[in-house]
């Protein structure tokens, strides 16, 4: 297994992802944290596999300075055109991130590296190199599909036979992840190289609700209510995504 690259997913992704509440509420999450966490002066951002630029674009709308970088060429030109359309401009890279530390010389004052552990055949070997990357007075925005929450998923979903099994990666196709993170597993990976500032949970309700009441309930509403409820102590664990806002040890 491989690290895995979206070079003929990116319609089907940004439909999928981006194409109604799960996105909004997965946006909406990720900048309120860090709205919260960062200071209000202009930093220097690198975006590690960002995607079509949602997050990125949304920084430099802020008067950050966006290094942004993405292994996939259809992934990447996305981004480039949704700069383009909003009349922002950023540093583009196409590469993995096993290329970066040869390309990139100074350090950043945040680093973005969302929903992308996943997807690597070894999550935690990218763990140094965005320590490499990060300044030491910087900031880590980390955000990683949750195994906690598919097992709860698959659980009640009466899935028992593959709860038996054990195997909780996605198929071939699929945008199921073939890494699911266990939390307890990366924090311990990441102890020595970072300390967790804060953590929330991404759509900690949303994706267990009937899809009758998803339909039926406005996206203001949702947005609201997983705000509130992201960084609970009964219900972040059970987002689909963790985000940790990090910095440096």
């Amino acid at each position: 297994m491989g690290d895995r690259h979206f070079d003929q997913l990116a319609t089907r992704f940004a439909e999928k992802i981006y194409g109604g509440a799960k996105g909004a509420i997965r946006l909406a999450v990720l900048q309120a944290d860090l709205a919260e966490a960062l200071p209000d002066r202009p930093l220097r951002v690198l975006d590690i596999g960002g995607g079509l630029g949602h997050m990125s674009l949304w920084l430099a709308e802020r008067g950050h300075d966006i290094t942004f970088t993405e292994p996939a060429a259809p992934m990447l030109e996305g981004a480039r055109q949704r700069f383009a359309e909003a009349g922002h401009s950023a540093t583009f890279i196409q590469a993995p991130w096993q290329e970066l530390p040869g390309q990139l010389t100074e350090p950043y004052d945040l680093v973005i590296c969302h929903a992308v552990l996943e997807w690597l055949a070894e999550p935690h070997a990218i763990l140094p190199v965005l320590h490499q990357l990060t300044r030491p007075d910087g900031w880590l925005s980390l955000a990683f599909y949750n195994r906690d929450a598919l097992i709860y998923r698959n659980l009640l979903k009466g899935h028992f036979k593959k709860m038996r099994s054990n195997v909780m990666a996605g198929e071939k196709q699929s945008l199921t992840p073939q890494q699911p993170l266990d939390p307890r597993e990366l924090a311990t990976q990441l102890d020595g190289l970072w300390q967790v500032e804060s953590q929330s949970g991404v759509r900690v309700f949303h994706d267990y609700m009937p899809v009758e009441f998803q339909g039926r309930a406005p996206l203001a509403d949702l947005l609201e209510m997983e705000l509130a409820h992201r960084r609970h102590p009964s219900f972040a664990g059970l987002g689909r995504y963790l985000h940790w806002i990090c910095r440096p040890i």
